[in-house]
């Protein structure tokens, strides 16, 4: 957890303070008054889950915008789901322009430029979310920037979440199961609004979010998640037409949470508890679809890549059975 209190500096530095911890805290921006004055009260606390980190901001009337160059100084892809909490925010991104209220949340994306305008002072919950935790389903949510989401609908669910997050105190394990909540949670939002796309995309989506909470169930199958739904093992299947199967989104949801899990920092779980918890039956059955989905083992990124996420060295799909549950 991190604090930085602007209200503590003399009045004459605080805004130029402002401008370096949000830099620091978030990603480039350039804020700029919305009037005349010296004084500039404002408040950030940051709490990392993981790769998610989660801020409350309390701040001064002001515009902040993030433009061409501070997206080409951006160090990765990110996503920021804001839950406004007091006052008002303008944002406009790409053609989207929206007008959020307390109680509603937006989400910008940090590949491209955007503008805050707040009128009023204002306090927000905001997460930076990479691109990376939602795999290939950041398109989806991209289609959404700039946007408003009231506070009912399916945008009702991720205001909870965002909300109800701020207060978990989570270990290693746990820290990635609510990433991963959050990441199927915000898709499946998204993918669900009125007017995008097809029927089978949503319900991918709430399959997904599904297995997701359910990882470490070695019973997780075609047929099993099929009754769950109330739909046909071939309706589940059409859902997943369109991309990877579902044995193999099932293998790369499995093989993420304990790639998160060997990089977190600390000592954590053993190597044979993270594969138990991710539904492996042993330990090798694990290193050895490991190292086919990532080029390297469990020991290699517990030993020496802690700071980093094992990348994938093939496609999704892969050139290899899937890893059915139960290792």
């Amino acid at each position: 957890m991190a604090v930085w209190d602007v209200a503590a500096r003399p009045d004459r530095e605080q805004f130029d303070y402002w401008h370096e911890v949000i830099c620091q805290a978030f990603v480039p921006l350039v804020p700029r008054r919305a009037g005349p004055g010296t004084g500039f009260a404002a408040r950030v606390e940051t709490r990392p889950l993981q790769r998610v980190v989660r801020a409350h901001i309390a701040s001064q009337p002001q515009e902040t915008v993030h433009g061409p160059r501070e997206v080409a100084r951006t160090d990765d892809a990110y996503f920021f789901v804001n839950l406004q909490v007091a006052g008002r925010c303008r944002v406009r991104q790409g053609g989207a322009e929206s007008v959020v209220g307390p109680g509603e949340f937006t989400i910008v994306d940090t590949t491209r430029p955007y503008r805050f305008d707040f009128d009023d002072p204002w306090q927000m919950l905001s997460y930076r979310v990479p691109h990376a935790l939602l795999d290939g389903r950041a398109a989806a949510v991209h289609k959404h920037v700039g946007g408003r989401f009231g506070g009912d609908g399916p945008g009702a669910v991720v205001r909870a979440m965002v909300a109800s997050l701020w207060d978990v105190d989570a270990g290693p394990v746990a820290a990635a199961e609510l990433e991963q909540a959050l990441a199927g949670t915000l898709s499946a939002t998204t993918s669900g609004r009125a007017g995008d796309g097809p029927p089978r995309a949503v319900l991918r989506a709430e399959i997904e979010r599904y297995v997701r909470g359910r990882l470490g169930d070695r019973s997780l199958s075609v047929r099993t998640v099929a009754r769950r739904f109330a739909v046909s093992p071939r309706t589940l299947h059409a859902a997943f037409a369109d991309g990877e199967s579902f044995a193999a989104t099932v293998r790369r949801l499995r093989l993420d949470r304990c790639a998160a899990l060997l990089a977190a920092p600390g000592p954590g779980p053993t190597i044979t508890d993270i594969a138990a918890s991710a539904g492996f039956d042993d330990a090798a059955s694990f290193s050895r679809a490991f190292r086919r989905e990532f080029g390297c083992t469990p020991s290699d990124v517990r030993r020496g890549a802690r700071d980093a996420h094992p990348r994938r060295t093939r496609g999704q799909d892969g050139d290899g059975p899937a890893q059915e549950p139960g290792g």
